[in-house]
Protein backbone atom coordinates (compact mmCIF):
# COMPACT_ATOMS: atom_id res chain seq x y z
CA UNK A 1 0.00 0.00 0.00
CA UNK A 2 1.29 3.50 -0.79
CA UNK A 3 -0.25 6.82 0.18
CA UNK A 4 0.21 9.05 -2.65
CA UNK A 5 0.15 13.30 -2.18
CA UNK A 6 -3.01 14.56 -3.37
CA UNK A 7 -3.28 18.76 -3.60
CA UNK A 8 -7.06 18.20 -3.75
CA UNK A 9 -8.04 16.20 -0.25
CA UNK A 10 -7.40 12.62 0.52
CA UNK A 11 -4.55 10.69 2.01
CA UNK A 12 -1.08 12.13 1.98
CA UNK A 13 2.44 10.85 1.55
CA UNK A 14 5.00 13.92 0.94
CA UNK A 15 7.95 11.81 -0.57
CA UNK A 16 10.78 11.38 1.87
CA UNK A 17 9.59 11.50 5.52
CA UNK A 18 10.08 8.33 7.80
CA UNK A 19 7.14 8.80 9.13
CA UNK A 20 5.08 8.13 6.69
CA UNK A 21 7.03 5.33 5.13
CA UNK A 22 6.29 3.93 8.74
CA UNK A 23 2.25 4.33 8.25
CA UNK A 24 2.70 2.53 5.76
CA UNK A 25 4.49 -0.60 7.40
CA UNK A 26 1.72 -0.57 10.24
CA UNK A 27 -0.90 -2.87 8.49
CA UNK A 28 2.15 -5.38 7.95
CA UNK A 29 3.84 -5.55 11.30
CA UNK A 30 -0.03 -5.75 12.55
CA UNK A 31 -0.16 -9.00 10.41
CA UNK A 32 3.40 -10.55 11.32
CA UNK A 33 3.11 -9.60 15.25
CA UNK A 34 0.78 -12.36 15.65
CA UNK A 35 3.22 -15.23 15.13
CA UNK A 36 5.75 -13.64 17.01
CA UNK A 37 3.32 -12.71 19.97
CA UNK A 38 2.19 -16.26 20.18
CA UNK A 39 4.20 -18.39 22.28
CA UNK A 40 5.12 -15.68 24.72
CA UNK A 41 1.18 -14.56 25.19
CA UNK A 42 0.47 -18.09 25.96
CA UNK A 43 3.28 -18.20 28.64
CA UNK A 44 2.06 -15.09 30.37
CA UNK A 45 -1.76 -16.26 30.38
CA UNK A 46 -1.03 -19.45 31.49
CA UNK A 47 0.59 -18.21 34.40
CA UNK A 48 -2.38 -15.02 34.88
CA UNK A 49 -4.74 -17.82 34.91
CA UNK A 50 -3.13 -20.00 37.34
CA UNK A 51 -3.24 -17.06 39.48
CA UNK A 52 -5.38 -14.47 38.71
CA UNK A 53 -3.53 -10.75 39.76
CA UNK A 54 -6.04 -8.46 41.78
CA UNK A 55 -4.12 -5.43 40.55
CA UNK A 56 -1.99 -5.17 37.34
CA UNK A 57 0.63 -1.91 37.16
CA UNK A 58 1.69 -0.52 33.99
CA UNK A 59 4.76 1.45 33.36
CA UNK A 60 5.35 3.64 30.59
CA UNK A 61 6.22 7.01 29.22
CA UNK A 62 5.03 9.37 26.25
CA UNK A 63 3.29 7.65 23.26
CA UNK A 64 3.44 4.13 25.51
CA UNK A 65 1.77 5.90 28.55
CA UNK A 66 -1.31 6.23 26.11
CA UNK A 67 -1.02 2.73 25.17
CA UNK A 68 -0.86 1.79 28.76
CA UNK A 69 -4.28 3.95 29.04
CA UNK A 70 -5.67 1.14 26.79
CA UNK A 71 -4.54 -1.34 28.11
CA UNK A 72 -6.04 0.30 31.90
CA UNK A 73 -9.83 0.32 29.61
CA UNK A 74 -9.13 -3.33 27.93
CA UNK A 75 -8.28 -4.73 31.37
CA UNK A 76 -10.59 -3.32 33.94
CA UNK A 77 -13.87 -3.58 31.06
CA UNK A 78 -12.85 -7.11 30.20
CA UNK A 79 -11.54 -8.78 33.44
CA UNK A 80 -12.68 -6.27 36.23
CA UNK A 81 -9.20 -5.75 37.45
CA UNK A 82 -7.89 -2.35 38.36
CA UNK A 83 -5.06 -1.03 36.61
CA UNK A 84 -3.08 1.34 38.13
CA UNK A 85 0.02 3.57 36.62
CA UNK A 86 3.52 3.64 38.23
CA UNK A 87 5.27 6.26 39.50
CA UNK A 88 9.04 5.50 38.51
CA UNK A 89 10.23 7.78 40.97
CA UNK A 90 9.22 6.04 43.67
CA UNK A 91 11.61 3.13 42.70
CA UNK A 92 14.59 5.66 41.12
CA UNK A 93 14.53 8.51 43.51
CA UNK A 94 12.60 7.30 46.79
CA UNK A 95 13.96 4.15 46.50
CA UNK A 96 10.91 2.08 47.90
CA UNK A 97 9.43 -0.64 47.19
CA UNK A 98 5.79 -1.67 46.47
CA UNK A 99 4.09 -4.82 47.46
CA UNK A 100 3.25 -6.28 43.99
CA UNK A 101 3.96 -9.76 45.00
CA UNK A 102 2.13 -12.14 42.49
CA UNK A 103 0.79 -9.32 40.80
CA UNK A 104 1.37 -8.34 36.64
CA UNK A 105 3.61 -5.76 36.30
CA UNK A 106 3.19 -4.75 32.66
CA UNK A 107 6.19 -2.48 31.12
CA UNK A 108 5.39 -0.82 27.88
CA UNK A 109 8.16 0.30 25.67
CA UNK A 110 9.48 1.34 22.26
CA UNK A 111 13.56 1.56 22.98
CA UNK A 112 13.35 -0.65 26.14
CA UNK A 113 16.62 1.76 27.88
CA UNK A 114 14.91 4.68 29.56
CA UNK A 115 16.41 4.11 33.15
CA UNK A 116 13.50 4.62 35.07
CA UNK A 117 11.30 2.02 33.27
CA UNK A 118 14.11 -0.47 33.52
CA UNK A 119 14.96 0.42 37.70
CA UNK A 120 10.56 0.37 38.66
CA UNK A 121 10.66 -3.33 36.44
CA UNK A 122 13.47 -4.52 38.52
CA UNK A 123 12.14 -3.53 41.78
CA UNK A 124 8.85 -4.71 40.80
CA UNK A 125 10.43 -8.23 39.84
CA UNK A 126 12.53 -8.59 43.01
CA UNK A 127 9.47 -7.72 45.03
CA UNK A 128 7.60 -10.95 43.45
CA UNK A 129 5.77 -9.55 40.79
CA UNK A 130 4.50 -11.54 37.48
CA UNK A 131 6.97 -8.98 34.89
CA UNK A 132 6.17 -8.72 31.14
CA UNK A 133 7.83 -6.14 29.00
CA UNK A 134 5.78 -5.05 25.91
CA UNK A 135 8.83 -4.12 23.74
CA UNK A 136 10.55 -3.04 20.20
CA UNK A 137 13.65 -3.87 20.89
CA UNK A 138 13.74 -7.45 22.92
CA UNK A 139 17.90 -7.39 23.65
CA UNK A 140 16.85 -3.92 25.65
CA UNK A 141 17.93 -3.82 28.97
CA UNK A 142 14.14 -3.19 30.24
CA UNK A 143 13.43 -6.88 28.17
CA UNK A 144 16.27 -8.34 30.07
CA UNK A 145 14.62 -6.95 33.39
CA UNK A 146 11.37 -8.57 33.05
CA UNK A 147 10.77 -12.64 33.30
CA UNK A 148 8.55 -11.95 29.93
CA UNK A 149 8.91 -10.17 27.00
CA UNK A 150 5.94 -9.42 24.24
CA UNK A 151 7.44 -8.00 21.50
CA UNK A 152 5.68 -5.32 19.25
CA UNK A 153 7.51 -6.77 16.12
CA UNK A 154 7.52 -3.76 14.67
CA UNK A 155 10.68 -3.86 12.85
CA UNK A 156 12.84 -0.53 13.24
CA UNK A 157 11.24 3.18 13.60
CA UNK A 158 13.35 6.12 12.63
CA UNK A 159 10.77 8.88 12.35
CA UNK A 160 11.25 10.55 16.36
CA UNK A 161 7.56 10.51 16.20
CA UNK A 162 6.24 7.08 16.92
CA UNK A 163 3.49 5.42 15.07
CA UNK A 164 3.82 2.16 13.59
CA UNK A 165 5.13 1.28 17.56
CA UNK A 166 2.35 2.44 19.33
CA UNK A 167 0.04 1.05 16.73
CA UNK A 168 1.89 -2.38 17.46
CA UNK A 169 1.55 -1.70 21.10
CA UNK A 170 -1.94 -1.31 21.48
CA UNK A 171 -2.59 -4.57 19.35
CA UNK A 172 -0.45 -6.13 21.14
CA UNK A 173 -2.45 -5.22 24.46
CA UNK A 174 -5.49 -6.51 22.82
CA UNK A 175 -3.93 -9.67 21.63
CA UNK A 176 -3.47 -9.77 25.20
CA UNK A 177 -7.14 -9.37 26.37
CA UNK A 178 -8.07 -11.28 23.89
CA UNK A 179 -6.18 -14.62 25.24
CA UNK A 180 -6.52 -13.83 28.52
CA UNK A 181 -10.96 -13.18 28.40
CA UNK A 182 -11.21 -15.90 25.25
CA UNK A 183 -12.93 -13.55 24.07
CA UNK A 184 -13.46 -14.99 20.68
CA UNK A 185 -14.84 -11.77 18.45
CA UNK A 186 -11.75 -9.50 20.22
CA UNK A 187 -9.39 -12.34 18.71
CA UNK A 188 -11.00 -12.67 15.06
CA UNK A 189 -11.18 -7.91 15.43
CA UNK A 190 -7.53 -8.74 15.52
CA UNK A 191 -7.14 -10.91 12.38
CA UNK A 192 -9.36 -8.62 10.54
CA UNK A 193 -7.53 -5.01 11.78
CA UNK A 194 -4.77 -5.25 9.27
CA UNK A 195 -6.84 -4.62 6.45
CA UNK A 196 -9.06 -2.14 8.13
CA UNK A 197 -6.07 -0.04 9.27
CA UNK A 198 -5.00 0.22 5.75
CA UNK A 199 -8.22 1.70 5.05
CA UNK A 200 -7.74 3.78 7.69
CA UNK A 201 -4.94 5.18 6.32
CA UNK A 202 -6.73 6.48 2.90
CA UNK A 203 -9.84 8.06 4.63
CA UNK A 204 -9.63 11.92 3.77
CA UNK A 205 -9.94 14.33 7.04
CA UNK A 206 -9.18 17.46 5.38
CA UNK A 207 -11.90 19.31 6.90
CA UNK A 208 -9.79 19.33 9.66
CA UNK A 209 -7.00 21.09 7.76
CA UNK A 210 -8.06 24.39 7.69
CA UNK A 211 -9.16 24.75 11.69
CA UNK A 212 -5.88 23.21 12.85
CA UNK A 213 -3.56 25.24 10.66
CA UNK A 214 -3.63 28.39 12.05
CA UNK A 215 -4.71 27.50 15.47
CA UNK A 216 -2.37 27.93 18.77
CA UNK A 217 -4.19 25.16 20.99
CA UNK A 218 -6.59 22.76 20.54
CA UNK A 219 -8.89 20.35 22.70
CA UNK A 220 -9.21 16.38 22.07
CA UNK A 221 -11.33 14.40 23.29
CA UNK A 222 -12.29 11.13 23.89
CA UNK A 223 -14.13 8.38 26.47
CA UNK A 224 -13.84 4.36 27.21
CA UNK A 225 -11.40 3.08 24.01
CA UNK A 226 -10.84 6.34 22.68
CA UNK A 227 -8.94 8.16 25.55
CA UNK A 228 -6.37 6.37 25.23
CA UNK A 229 -5.95 7.77 21.33
CA UNK A 230 -7.14 11.56 22.02
CA UNK A 231 -4.20 11.63 24.64
CA UNK A 232 -1.97 9.90 21.86
CA UNK A 233 -3.53 12.43 19.25
CA UNK A 234 -3.27 15.57 21.63
CA UNK A 235 0.60 14.54 22.04
CA UNK A 236 1.37 13.93 18.68
CA UNK A 237 0.04 17.44 17.53
CA UNK A 238 2.37 19.27 20.10
CA UNK A 239 5.26 16.76 18.11
CA UNK A 240 4.92 16.80 14.72
CA UNK A 241 3.06 19.96 14.27
CA UNK A 242 3.91 22.38 17.40
CA UNK A 243 0.75 23.14 18.45
CA UNK A 244 -0.53 22.80 22.15
CA UNK A 245 -3.30 20.09 22.45
CA UNK A 246 -5.02 18.85 25.62
CA UNK A 247 -6.91 15.83 25.63
CA UNK A 248 -9.48 14.70 28.36
CA UNK A 249 -12.47 12.93 28.77
CA UNK A 250 -15.96 13.72 27.04
CA UNK A 251 -17.38 13.54 30.94
CA UNK A 252 -14.12 14.92 32.30
CA UNK A 253 -14.55 17.91 30.14
CA UNK A 254 -17.65 19.04 31.32
CA UNK A 255 -16.16 19.06 34.78
CA UNK A 256 -14.35 22.03 34.59
CA UNK A 257 -12.13 22.42 31.62
CA UNK A 258 -15.22 23.35 29.23
CA UNK A 259 -14.94 26.91 30.46
CA UNK A 260 -11.22 26.99 27.95
CA UNK A 261 -14.08 27.03 24.93
CA UNK A 262 -14.34 30.13 22.91
CA UNK A 263 -14.83 31.10 19.93
CA UNK A 264 -12.94 29.19 16.91
CA UNK A 265 -11.45 26.57 19.48
CA UNK A 266 -10.72 23.82 17.58
CA UNK A 267 -12.05 20.10 19.42
CA UNK A 268 -11.44 17.29 17.94
CA UNK A 269 -14.11 14.55 19.15
CA UNK A 270 -13.09 10.60 18.74
CA UNK A 271 -16.06 9.21 18.91
CA UNK A 272 -16.27 5.70 20.22
CA UNK A 273 -18.15 3.08 18.92
CA UNK A 274 -19.57 1.65 22.18
CA UNK A 275 -21.70 2.73 25.30
CA UNK A 276 -18.83 5.53 26.23
CA UNK A 277 -20.42 7.33 22.76
CA UNK A 278 -23.16 8.34 25.38
CA UNK A 279 -23.54 12.31 25.32
CA UNK A 280 -21.02 12.81 22.78
CA UNK A 281 -23.44 14.20 20.13
CA UNK A 282 -25.18 16.71 22.92
CA UNK A 283 -21.38 17.52 23.92
CA UNK A 284 -20.69 18.36 20.29
CA UNK A 285 -23.76 20.42 20.04
CA UNK A 286 -22.84 22.45 22.58
CA UNK A 287 -19.73 23.08 22.24
CA UNK A 288 -20.64 24.50 18.50
CA UNK A 289 -23.26 26.83 19.85
CA UNK A 290 -20.52 28.06 22.12
CA UNK A 291 -18.41 28.57 19.14
CA UNK A 292 -15.80 25.97 18.92
CA UNK A 293 -15.08 24.30 15.75
CA UNK A 294 -15.98 20.63 16.07
CA UNK A 295 -14.29 18.26 14.32
CA UNK A 296 -16.11 15.12 14.50
CA UNK A 297 -14.41 12.17 13.86
CA UNK A 298 -17.76 9.24 13.37
CA UNK A 299 -19.07 6.95 10.39
CA UNK A 300 -22.28 8.94 10.46
CA UNK A 301 -23.90 12.12 10.05
CA UNK A 302 -23.37 15.18 7.28
CA UNK A 303 -21.90 18.03 9.92
CA UNK A 304 -19.87 20.76 9.28
CA UNK A 305 -16.62 19.43 10.10
CA UNK A 306 -17.18 15.49 10.02
CA UNK A 307 -13.79 13.50 10.11
CA UNK A 308 -15.10 10.03 8.32
CA UNK A 309 -14.02 6.36 10.02
CA UNK A 310 -14.72 3.09 9.01
CA UNK A 311 -18.24 1.32 9.74
CA UNK A 312 -17.95 -0.03 13.46
CA UNK A 313 -16.54 -3.40 13.67
CA UNK A 314 -15.14 -4.17 16.88
CA UNK A 315 -14.90 -0.96 19.47
CA UNK A 316 -11.27 -0.92 20.85
CA UNK A 317 -10.41 -2.45 17.39
CA UNK A 318 -11.88 0.56 15.96
CA UNK A 319 -10.09 2.82 18.02
CA UNK A 320 -6.82 1.40 16.49
CA UNK A 321 -7.88 2.30 13.16
CA UNK A 322 -8.52 6.41 14.24
CA UNK A 323 -4.93 6.74 15.41
CA UNK A 324 -3.74 5.80 12.27
CA UNK A 325 -6.12 7.81 10.53
CA UNK A 326 -5.34 11.05 12.54
CA UNK A 327 -1.38 9.85 11.75
CA UNK A 328 -2.19 10.21 7.74
CA UNK A 329 -3.88 13.29 8.76
CA UNK A 330 -0.52 15.09 10.32
CA UNK A 331 1.29 14.21 7.06
CA UNK A 332 -1.03 16.86 5.76
CA UNK A 333 -1.05 19.31 8.56
CA UNK A 334 2.76 19.15 9.65
CA UNK A 335 3.53 20.52 5.96
CA UNK A 336 1.24 23.65 6.52
CA UNK A 337 2.73 24.94 9.96
CA UNK A 338 6.28 24.22 8.50
CA UNK A 339 7.39 21.50 10.87
CA UNK A 340 9.12 18.49 9.95
CA UNK A 341 7.43 15.56 11.24
CA UNK A 342 10.29 13.10 11.52
CA UNK A 343 12.39 15.73 13.44
CA UNK A 344 10.32 17.51 16.09
CA UNK A 345 12.49 20.37 17.90
CA UNK A 346 14.19 19.71 20.61
CA UNK A 347 13.54 15.73 20.89
CA UNK A 348 15.46 12.72 19.65
CA UNK A 349 14.36 9.36 19.63
CA UNK A 350 15.38 7.60 22.32
CA UNK A 351 14.38 9.22 25.78
CA UNK A 352 16.96 8.23 29.08
CA UNK A 353 15.45 9.35 32.14
CA UNK A 354 15.46 8.58 35.62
Amino acid sequence: MTILLDQGGGAVRPPGTEMAAELNEAPAVVQQQARQLGAPLAELVARLVRRPPIVVVTCARGSSAHAATFAKHLIEQNLGIPVAAAAPNIATVYHRRLELKDQLFLAISQSGSSDDLVETAAAARAAGAVTAAIVNDTDSPLARACELVLPMAAGPERSVAATKTFIASVTALLRLTARWTGKVEMSAACDRLPGRLAEATLLDWSAALAPLTGANTAVVIGRGPTLAIAREAALKLKETSALHAEAFSSAEFRHGPIALVASALPVLILNPTDGAAMGFADLAADLRRAGARVLMADSGGDEPGRLPTLMPDQPDADAVCLIQSFYAFLLRLAPVRGTDVDRPRHLQKVTRTR
